[in-house]
């Protein structure tokens, strides 16, 4: 595949390429949030921290909504929650309609750790923003906001393929 965006749209067609180079793209940022400590979800793993992502996005929710929107076993996101709710990243309070039932919630701390977390990200993302063009930074960001405007909406924690599939359905 060629170093250049045109070439690379006329050599493969527009969507096999561009939904590759994505993917690549999103790849190396994983590798690159775990690699670094400034970018780093530690003391969190990533799994702990899309819980504090789906709350921050979705609200109060009972353990089921939040297993349902990670698509997960409610026994792993009951022990997730326990860890995230010792450390006072989560809230637990009862539910006002039905004392046995917790209702869950991003805490100050844990919305406070994704806004340093997001802070460190963006810093080092805008270090690699700085080496572009102006124009290589507008073409990206009008991508960006496409999918951001596709995706937003989708459920909080349910942007992948399916979310997408429902959508246009």
């Amino acid at each position: 595949m060629s170093g250049r965006p045109e070439e690379a749209l006329r050599q493969d067609g527009a969507e096999g390429s561009v939904a590759s180079i994505a993917r690549d793209v999103l790849e190396l940022l994983e590798v690159l949030w775990h690699q670094g400590e400034a970018v780093s979800t530690a003391p969190l793993s990533s799994s702990q921290v899309r819980v504090l992502y789906v709350l921050e996005r979705g609200g109060v929710m009972n353990l089921r909504t939040l297993a349902a929107e990670l698509d997960s076993m409610p026994p792993s996101v009951s022990r997730m929650c326990d860890r995230l709710h010792a450390v006072g990243f989560i809230e637990r309070t009862h539910s006002p309609s039905d004392r046995r039932a917790l209702e869950l919630s991003l805490s100050r701390r844990g919305a406070s750790y994704l806004e340093s977390l997001r802070a460190r990200r963006e810093e080092v993302l805008n270090g690699l923003l700085g080496r572009m063009t102006t124009t290589e930074r507008t073409m990206l960001m009008r991508g960006l906001v496409g999918i951001r405007a596709l995706t937003d909406g989708a459920a909080p924690g349910r942007t992948g393929p399916e979310a997408l599939a429902s959508e246009s359905a």
